[in-house]
């Protein structure tokens, strides 16, 4: 964390606060324009050998290249970008969260000019949002299709399987997207995980020695009537009865 306070100390100036609403609201022109047939959005995706012919503008313009699906759907992706977006920012600061869409950014557009010809979308931005926030908050419930409440990190779960999928099935160009996709949530979370990897298997180690320690602890013989165990009274000797309970000599019924 002290590379990061360097950083925020040099850079932290420069941080847009809010840089979740921005993008929501420039995706929305932008789709506004392209809905009423007024705007190509070709003309803005990130295509490297456009940038390299001259169009610059396509290094930062794919940012705002809304999702392609519903109105209703791109409405509600709008708003969950933005709600978790916000939170990420409340929770790591200003300049955090923007230098974790930095990262997202330069690694998107590092893999694009390998494969200069290839048009490359915003899938970091929503994606790699997405799986900081439910990794940060793993128990927060969705309404998935607006009636099914899902936590968070069951969808975020299908996500990852899904990138895993592509990276294992799909061709160099589909892997490395994939890898740019998440690099910045490896890039933030690498230690997080592996204090939450040695957390969880110290509390595994814990919870197996309090289970030993009960097992050994735990009587095999008690009487019903009085209570004592083979424990207590190691000298007694205790006797089942046609009832199946536990009986000491003094408490043992009598035969009729």
């Amino acid at each position: 964390m002290g590379f990061l306070n360097r950083l925020e100390r040099v850079f932290g100036r420069l941080a847009i606060p809010n840089i979740s609403l921005y993008l929501v609201i420039g995706q929305v022109l932008v789709w506004s324009v392209s809905f009423l047939g007024q705007f190509d959005l070709r003309r803005i995706v990130l295509v490297p050998d456009a940038v390299l012919e001259g169009e610059a503008w396509r290094l930062f313009t794919f940012l705002l290249l809304p999702p392609n699906a519903s109105p209703v759907f791109i409405a509600f992706a709008w708003y969950l970008f933005y709600m978790m977006g916000s939170a990420l920012e409340q929770y790591w600061g200003v300049f955090r969260y923007n230098l974790f869409l930095f990262v997202g950014w330069l690694l998107t557009v590092g893999v694009a000019f390998l494969f200069p010809y290839s048009m490359t979308t915003n899938l970091f931005l929503a994606g790699s949002v997405f799986l900081a926030f439910a990794f940060l908050n793993p128990e927060f419930e969705m309404m998935l299709f607006f009636i099914l409440p899902v936590k968070i990190k069951w969808l975020a779960l299908i996500q990852w399987v899904l990138y895993g999928v592509a990276f294992v099935r799909g061709d160099w160009p589909i892997r490395l997207a994939v890898l740019a996709a998440v690099g910045n949530f490896f890039a933030f979370f690498t230690g997080d995980i592996i204090q939450r990897m040695k957390t969880g298997k110290r509390r595994m180690e814990h919870q197996a020695r309090q289970a030993a320690a009960r097992d050994n602890d735990e009587p095999r013989h008690r009487c019903v009537v009085c209570g004592k165990t083979d424990r207590s009274h190691p000298r007694e000797e205790f006797r089942y009865a046609d009832d199946d309970r536990c009986y000491c000599t003094e408490h043992r019924p009598k035969k009729a």
